[in-house]
């Protein structure tokens, strides 16, 4: 199998087919650096046959260490950002391992899914134990879940394209729970009680676009569906 992994093209073509026609060569110069970057990683990784499933097992391992440390100390956020960070590396390795590799499967994407809904729930635990609210805590996980619920059920009822990319996906999770934590460790280091009120504001911005997002995708699933039908 290490030598028929797929070159930049190849991959991104396959990539394309995988997430609904959005096409990576097209997108921002930020979004394509990313897809490149998890490219390489998970060409390297191929070649040194590492499953996808373990890349996905390792990240999910991860992302749960991130309410472990958050709590712990004045630097537990800043900590925990860099966990983060290294989480969502591992979440987009894991799917180029497998395009690079000619290892996709449903059964992956199954996985991957599971680990993706582990890893937010993981970071929201991490928010509330800072001192975030319990109950918007609980919108942001539930909205978030709400999306990606929609989105599967739109698949199985028929609509064969991503519909719209909102600004709730998963990328936007990932960077709202890097950034809150950050600031959260940044302003605690200048007072403790500082923490709670920043990882409050960086849920409800979670909620707030989480909220925006799905109302994105609703529209789009209908317009879809109902010109589909």
């Amino acid at each position: 199998m290490v030598g028929t992994q797929l070159k930049w093209d190849e991959y991104a073509t396959a990539w394309a087919r995988l997430h609904g026609g959005f096409e990576p060569r097209a997108a921002t110069p930020v979004v394509r650096g990313w897809l490149r970057l998890a490219y390489h990683l998970g060409y390297l990784l191929g070649r040194l046959r590492v499953s996808p499933t373990a890349v996905t097992v390792a990240g999910m391992l991860i992302c749960i260490a991130v309410p472990v440390v958050a709590p712990r100390g004045q630097d537990g956020p800043l900590l925990a950002a860099g966990i983060v960070l290294l989480a969502a590396v591992a979440d987009s390795v894991d799917g180029a391992v497998a395009v690079v590799t000619g290892r996709t499967s449903r059964l992956g994407y199954v996985y991957d899914s599971v680990a993706d809904r582990v890893g937010e729930a993981a970071w929201l635990a991490a928010f509330w134990l800072i001192g975030a609210p319990g109950a918007l805590v609980v919108a942001a996980g539930a909205l978030s879940w709400l999306h990606e619920y929609v989105r599967a059920r739109s698949v199985s009822a028929g609509m064969r394209e991503i519909g719209a990319v909102t600004v709730g996906e998963r990328p936007t999770r990932v960077v709202v729970a890097l950034v809150g934590l950050l600031l959260a460790g940044l302003t605690g280091l200048i007072r403790t009680d500082l923490a709670a009120g920043t990882i409050t504001i960086a849920t409800a911005v979670w909620v707030l676009l989480a909220g925006f997002g799905l109302g994105q995708l609703l529209a789009a699933v209908r317009r879809v569906l109902v010109d589909a039908g």
